[in-house]
């Protein structure tokens, strides 16, 4: 009775069987690993933003390059700059220039380095230094504490370490003073002629 039992069942269905069994293993020691991306969701190219408030131009930023993230942070890889206008929109106050810049959305900080540049127009002062960062919230510039800064006058040039400055440079203040430079760059007078 056992024989007959055997030859009953049919070839193909015994191997199928077999099959599924087998191919049931293989998928349970299958191990689906998820890679999640990281990267930015889109790039610009010759990015030019414009922020205005009451309909007037404050803040325009231009960069070769954006990339943006899922977080809403940017980055600016090929060097990022911030003008920043006057009441009227139409008058540039102060500039912010930096090799490489990122926003940080949570924090609403810009970070800036490589060769920053600062610069106050109408009075003809700038500050140089390696990293920077823009505080929109607050509406200040400042350096970490250790950073190496140099600020230039028309009459002077100051360096330290760490700054703190307003919106338009106008206002600052070192952390660390560490020199002042007289610069003698107006002519000296002619001495007068003598009384005859």
């Amino acid at each position: 009775m056992k024989a007959w039992l055997v030859d009953t069942v049919p070839l193909g269905a015994l191997l199928m069987a077999t099959l599924l069994v087998g191919c049931q293993k293989a998928a349970d020691e299958v191990q689906v690993k998820q890679v999640l991306y990281k990267g930015p969701t889109v790039e610009t190219e010759n990015v030019l933003m414009l922020v205005s408030d009451s309909a007037r131009l404050r803040v325009r930023l231009t960069a070769p390059l954006e990339q943006q993230f899922e977080s809403g942070d940017m980055i600016y890889p090929k060097g990022v700059k911030l003008t920043f206008l006057d009441d009227e929109g139409v008058t540039v106050v102060n500039t912010i220039t930096g090799r490489y810049g990122k926003f940080d959305k949570a924090k609403n900080l810009y970070t800036m380095r490589g060769d920053v540049r600062v610069t106050n127009v109408p009075k003809q002062q700038r500050m140089n230094t390696e990293e920077a960062f823009y505080d929109k919230t607050k509406a200040k510039i400042y350096t970490q504490e250790q950073t190496e800064t140099r600020v230039t006058t028309p009459t002077e040039v100051l360096t330290g370490r760490g700054l703190i400055a307003n919106q338009d440079f106008s206002w600052y203040r070192f952390l660390n003073p560490t020199g002042v430079f007289t610069l003698q760059n107006a002519p000296t007078a002619a001495p007068a002629p003598p009384n005859r």
